[in-house]
């Protein structure tokens, strides 16, 4: 992958077939990306990238200065989260198939005894992706009416950079499996953002306007997920 230098700072260079460059900041420590168009000459990627250089600096500041999600062990008392709600985790031994029940506050975990940490983390995101699964279908199909869109697939899986990602030509969305841990406001935002891509393939006015239209206050919704977010959140500009 090509690489340009300004200063201490290293970017990556990706060539697409785009009509626009677009420029990237992304996590933990705030690496940089170009993706430019097949003809674009590299000076003009180094012009346009020192052009954005305040704006590069102040993202990777924010990634720097925001708190982390800590390790998880999976063990009783620890914190947990669920469509925005914090729950402290009960751990509990039983000889009988491992299972996952919400009581009030408390999310109870029912493993069979000597179950190791590895274990104890699949129950939990197994957990997570089937209620997510669930959750989907449901604003899919409202916003497919209102935005006169077909998803032909949808999927749900960790990813590193993104909340979720759009194949329009497909009509395929992969969702973020974190995405179960936020609000549901938040997942609806998301869910939105990407089946706007099929109507527009670019973050351009025309998908902003789209936004605009069916999904008002997302760039409050927008702004809330990029909160002391976890290692999963892209900034985009």
């Amino acid at each position: 992958m090509p690489e340009i230098k300004i200063g201490n700072i290293a970017i990556d260079v990706i060539y697409k077939d785009i009509k626009n460059v677009h420029l990237g900041v992304y996590p933990p420590v705030g690496r940089v990306r170009i993706s430019a168009p097949l003809r674009m000459k590299p000076d003009v990627i180094r012009v346009f990238a020192i052009s954005k250089l305040a704006w590069i600096k102040k993202q990777q500041s924010k990634f720097r200065s925001q708190p982390r999600e800590t390790a998880r062990d999976y063990v009783t008392r620890e914190s947990h989260y669920f469509l925005g709600k914090r729950y402290l985790m009960k751990l509990i031994e039983r000889n009988a198939p491992p299972s996952i029940e919400l009581k009030h506050d408390v999310i109870e975990m029912y493993v069979r005894p000597n179950t190791g940490h590895e274990k104890r983390q699949v129950i939990l995101e197994e957990w997570y992706r089937l209620n997510l699964k669930e959750f989907v279908p449901r604003i899919i199909a409202r916003y497919e009416k209102k935005m006169k869109v077909k998803v032909n697939e949808f999927g749900v899986r960790k990813m590193k950079t993104k909340w979720g990602t759009c194949n329009s030509k497909a009509g395929r969305i992969w969702l973020n499996l974190e995405l179960i841990k936020k609000p549901k406001e938040y997942i609806e935002y998301i869910i939105v953002h990407e089946m706007t891509h099929l109507l527009e393939r670019h973050h351009n006015e025309l998908f902003v306007a789209c936004m605009d239209k069916f999904l008002p206050k997302w760039r409050f919704y927008k702004e809330e997920l990029n909160r002391g977010l976890l290692k999963e959140e892209k900034w985009e500009y």
